[in-house]
């Protein structure tokens, strides 16, 4: 009989990398660790994992078996929340991913008052602009711009309508003049980031007349969305990105809008979880507090081409 206990110490081995910080994370000891998941290969008569003097690593069958051993998990914290939920308030823990200038800059206060209202939840965040695996890491849920690829995902809705934006601060227009057709900004310095491992350096926008792409260039780029954005309130350059990133300064003064919104690309936002089976009381809620917050962020600000 396979125990829980023993897949458990198997999952966070696989994330971990090693017996000993796996041991170290669960507060036991190294050798209960190893012994616990060569019990568990024994079990299911297949080795797990491949190990040498210098290294291990997970074999051919571990790679199948991990996400079945995180299911096993899941659907036990599951069965505990559920009956956590029937006595008492939100609790456990929350394990979230999110965009490196949105979670640090939009996220992060509304996550703070969402604990708040749930104290009995602890977060557990990773900002980063590389796209998280839902599937391998252990994770509740991610945020992530775009449409989704992945129709085995479940993706709920948090900003449908939002866009990019074109921004420049004042102080780079005054000194480079302002972009009037799409073709100029190829004589601006435009600031790129790094997205899925590739520089985001061909931008896309949705004009009355059809979708147009440009290809730009800049003297800087980062693996850092936020960095990005904060080189173009400096006035190093132009940006395209979510409009809910730039919102707060745009309403500061901080950047100028330089293109009509309906005319830049569509980024939607959503919260989305591996698995309608994964869609647990805190995730349903997050999503409705997150989409409330969203809304009203957007609307305190509109476009110029919508108000009115």
């Amino acid at each position: 009989m396979i125990r829980l206990d023993d897949v458990q110490i198997f999952v966070r081995t696989a994330d971990a990398g090693s017996f000993s910080e796996a041991a170290r994370q669960l507060n036991i000891a190294p050798g209960v660790a190893s012994a616990s998941v060569q019990r568990l290969e024994r079990t299911l008569d297949t080795r797990l994992f491949t190990r040498s003097t210098r290294s291990m690593q997970l074999s051919e069958a571990g790679e199948r078996y991990l996400p079945h051993a995180r299911a096993m998990i899941d659907a036990r914290e599951q069965g505990e929340q559920a009956l956590a939920d029937g006595r008492s308030a939100l609790s456990g823990p929350l394990r979230l991913s999110m965009p490196s200038d949105c979670g640090r800059n939009v996220l992060l206060p509304w996550l703070d008052e969402f604990q708040h209202e749930h104290p009995g939840l602890s977060l557990h965040l990773r900002m980063s602009d590389r796209p998280a695996d839902l599937i391998r890491q252990p994770l509740d849920a991610v945020v992530r711009y775009g449409t989704l690829a992945d129709s085995s995902l479940l993706a709920l809705p948090l900003a449908s309508h939002n866009r990019r934006a074109l921004c420049a601060a004042p102080a780079y227009l005054e000194r480079h003049g302002t972009p009037i057709k799409l073709d100029d900004l190829r004589r601006h310095n435009c600031l790129r980031y790094v997205w899925s491992e590739q520089i985001y350096d061909r931008w896309r926008f949705t004009l009355p007349g059809g979708d147009r792409t440009v290809a730009v260039t800049g003297n800087r780029v980062s693996d850092d969305a936020d960095a990005v954005r904060r080189w173009s309130v400096a006035g190093e350059g132009v940006v395209y990105k979510s409009r809910l990133d730039l919102i707060d300064d745009l309403k500061a003064g901080r950047l100028v809008e330089l293109l009509p919104h309906t005319h830049c690309e569509p980024a939607p936002l959503h919260l989305i979880c591996a698995h309608r089976s994964r869609l647990t009381p805190a995730i349903s809620q997050l999503h409705a507090f997150l989409r409330e917050r969203c809304a009203a962020l957007l609307a305190s600000h509109p476009p110029q081409d919508e108000i009115g």
